[in-house]
């Protein structure tokens, strides 16, 4: 089975709901003319990152009787989509979320688990923390969703690969944090090593789409990117330009990769839980 994947690598506008309703319906139409039948935005591309005090008032009910919501449902008509947005859940706590859309139908959300608040990060003063990670069934197959922070845990990319996602799409708003003394983004770096890495580690594609454009001093630096069960690079996009990045992907290349590599045959999840369960023991005791 082949999989033709769109990165819509934006520049959204903070806080303008309206504005960036209108940029994404233009960008799925694009991708929908190129024969994209899943397109992925970035995390918060609906609203931009840095919402702070706006969280409540940019923050969407991902239902249909939501008016921005129900168009980005209507657009998922014609493919599929991934899109990042505040959500407002039944008990009015906010989260930064990416919700899965297909054929006019939520599929599922995901609440990013771990909200950095550290150096240039102020997230948990803001947005409530998900609690659950786990994987749904597509018309692609078995798909996970991260959010920015939440890849940087092993965690959290592991208990996909257990729930039986074989694709993995993370969404991202990373900044560039300093030059490597090679003079590259230190910060693109290490989220590319981290990609390659989780795409040979889980044989399994890894779908990265990270935001570019400027928010209160920092730079967003795109360089979305697709990784292969083998952990090579199947497209990298262009660094700080916005870009609709098209791919087709075989998925027929997860059997190829696991047959020669049977990882996940001889994972012992089991082990993790026993050890997990003597170390939290042990370290409340």
């Amino acid at each position: 089975m082949r999989l033709t994947l769109g990165l819509a690598q934006t520049y959204p506008k903070l806080g303008d709901l309206s504005h960036n309703l209108n940029t994404h319906l233009e960008w799925i139409e694009n991708a929908h003319k190129e024969g994209v039948q899943l397109l992925v935005f970035p995390e918060l591309s609906m609203t931009g990152y840095q919402v702070q005090d706006l969280v409540p008032e940019v923050s969407l009910k991902a239902t249909p009787h939501d008016p921005t919501f129900k168009q980005l449902l209507d657009a998922s008509r014609h493919l599929d989509l991934v899109v990042g947005f505040v959500h407002e859940d039944e008990r009015k706590r906010f989260f930064t979320a990416s919700a899965y859309l297909s054929e006019g139908e939520v599929v599922h959300i995901h609440h990013k688990l771990y909200l950095p608040t550290y150096a240039m990060f102020d997230e948990s003063r803001y947005f409530a923390a998900g609690s659950r990670v786990e994987a749904f069934d597509t018309r692609w197959g078995r798909v996970g969703m991260l959010i920015c922070e939440d890849f940087w845990h092993a965690s959290s990319a592991y208990l996909l690969w257990m729930d039986g996602a074989d694709l993995f799409i993370f969404h991202s708003a990373s900044p560039g944090r300093g030059i490597d003394d090679q003079d590259r983004l230190s910060g693109s770096r290490w989220v590319e090593l981290v990609n390659q890495s989780y795409g040979s580690m889980f044989t399994s594609y890894i779908v990265h789409c990270n935001r570019v454009g400027y928010e209160d001093g920092k730079v967003f630096w795109g360089g979305s990117s697709i990784v292969d069960p083998n952990g090579e690079f199947v497209v990298h996009g262009t660094y700080f330009d916005e870009a609709l990045i098209t791919q087709t992907i075989d998925l027929n290349q997860l059997h190829r990769t696991r047959a020669r590599l049977p990882l996940l045959r001889d994972e012992r999840p089991d082990l993790v839980e026993r050890t997990l369960k003597r170390i939290i023991d042990e370290r409340d005791s």
